[in-house]
């Protein structure tokens, strides 16, 4: 049995601080393979994208962030930007309950599509938003969007835009 199973319903979501940054900073240090930002950014995201950034955490401690924002551009549309759930906290259903709770906002009441950009070959971020898009019964399409050679000097592989089209407005209900 997962050693948080029975604990499940006592992880609580919240927004995160300016003094969540360092904490968050480490969380994400510690789920290889994702891209470490600076402290900084960290700190910025709780700082000036705390309404659209979910820190989860039980007893007190970290266990699940994710960050995101609606786009300046297209206020339909809330981009995620990073995904992190403690190795501790896996098999909880963290990730999707913190998906379901951003898009629940007020923050996101005009979102109607939410879109991330995953590789190719990260199968638990395929996953993830496969399940959320079919939990929704949402359509999801992709495409390759940031290219390893144009955008990333064939340093980092492709990106590909994953986008959830989102069901009606309200549709999402009460934050899971």
């Amino acid at each position: 049995m997962h050693p948080f199973k029975s604990r499940r319903n006592d992880v609580k979501f919240r927004k995160p601080e300016p003094e969540d940054g360092a904490a968050i900073w480490n969380l994400i240090g510690a789920c290889k393979p994702l891209d470490e930002n600076s402290m900084y950014c960290n700190l910025i995201q709780c700082d000036h994208f705390r309404d659209t950034c979910i820190l989860a955490e039980l007893d007190g401690v970290p266990v699940g962030w994710i960050s995101g924002y609606v786009l300046p551009k297209d206020p339909e549309s809330f981009f995620v930007w990073q995904v992190a759930v403690s190795e501790k906290a896996r098999g909880l259903g963290l990730a999707k309950r913190m998906l379901k709770r951003l898009l629940s906002r007020e923050e996101c009441k005009d979102v109607i599509r939410m879109q991330t950009t995953i590789t190719k070959d990260n199968d638990a971020s395929w996953a993830l938003f496969r399940s959320f898009a079919d939990a929704q019964d949402a359509e999801l399409d992709h495409e390759a969007h940031f290219e390893k050679e144009t955008h990333f000097q064939g340093e980092h592989d492709t990106e590909h835009m994953v986008t959830i089209k989102l069901p009606e407005s309200g549709a999402l209900g009460a934050a899971a």
